[in-house]
């Protein structure tokens, strides 16, 4: 593993560049310092951009927010959402998991907002015993715990409902700073209770393939991102290098606050303890 000081000693080296979008471009209210010119350079240098999200929203919700930060439709080539992923899936309904579901929904969204089911044919509830899946697309904002969801997991466990996790992030850096717990963190306590759980975002394989056919003609490709168990552990299951950018979600363990450089023992501990190793690391993204 290599620290790395800017994109630029890299890029020569790929065509493709897979980018997470909260914690690498901006904090989901503001693009980091530097992160608008170094999409904008990629794209000078010739290179193919595809925005790789684990955002439970749709795309027609997610492009508008990015181009309110600065990066416009001119910033990258394509954008894959999990939230539009699942949506797809849904629509489609040719996968056995998702033929099988029935048509009644309970919802886990971000303070009540149902809009991923726009346009489904499928009718919501309110109560867990009258559901016949569970679609994982959010949570209440200043939810500390699981404490709240605890009760309704186990019903559903009890019932074998099964779950669609549109986000599968664990947590989030929210603009202050603090961490949001994210619908990844609900559905693994899921799983740990027994529950069987669907994923459409990183570190699972569909949403690389849905990356990759965006662009079939390009080369070798390099992953970047925050989350070591989601875009980078993502990266190494898809079998292409991966650049780590320090100060997102493990900012504290991987030592990037401040203005000191990264120490590379103390990267490596974390490595370690998360079990996933990029081919670089960075402190911020940036050219």
């Amino acid at each position: 593993m290599t620290i790395i000081d800017g994109l630029s000693a890299v890029a020569d080296r790929y065509e493709l560049f897979l980018v997470d979008q909260w914690g690498v471009l901006h904090d989901g209210e503001s693009p980091h310092d530097g992160a608008v010119e170094t999409l904008k350079a990629l794209r000078a240098a010739g290179k193919k951009i595809v925005i790789l999200s684990n955002s439970g929203k749709r795309l027609a919700v997610t492009l508008p927010r990015m181009a309110a930060m600065g990066f416009g439709a001119d910033s990258y080539d394509h954008c894959v959402t999990s939230g539009e992923e699942v949506w797809r899936a849904l629509d489609a309904r040719t996968e056995p998991f998702y033929a099988s579901l029935g048509r009644r929904c309970f919802m886990f969204s971000w303070d009540g907002d149902t809009s991923l089911i726009d346009g489904l044919d499928f009718t919501g509830t309110g109560d867990i015993d009258e559901a016949d899946f569970i679609l994982n697309a959010g949570t209440q904002s200043g939810t500390v715990d699981l404490s709240a969801y605890e009760p309704i997991l186990q019903r559903a466990a009890e019932h074998g409902l099964p779950m669609i996790c549109a986000n599968p992030d664990f947590v989030s850096v929210a603009p202050d700073g603090s961490m949001n717990i994210c619908p990844g963190a609900t559905a693994r306590r899921y799983e740990e209770i027994g529950g069987r759980v669907d994923y459409r975002g990183k570190p699972h394989k569909p949403v690389y393939d849905r990356s990759f056919a965006h662009v079939p003609e390009a080369g070798a490709a390099l992953a970047i991102g925050d989350s070591l168990y989601h875009d980078i552990g993502g990266a190494n299951a898809a079998g292409i290098d991966s650049l780590f950018i320090a100060s997102g979600i493990h900012g504290a363990d991987a030592g990037a606050a401040g203005d000191a450089p990264l120490i590379q023992d103390t990267l490596d501990a974390l490595y370690a303890k998360e079990g996933q190793t990029p081919t670089y690391a960075m402190k911020h993204f940036g050219w």
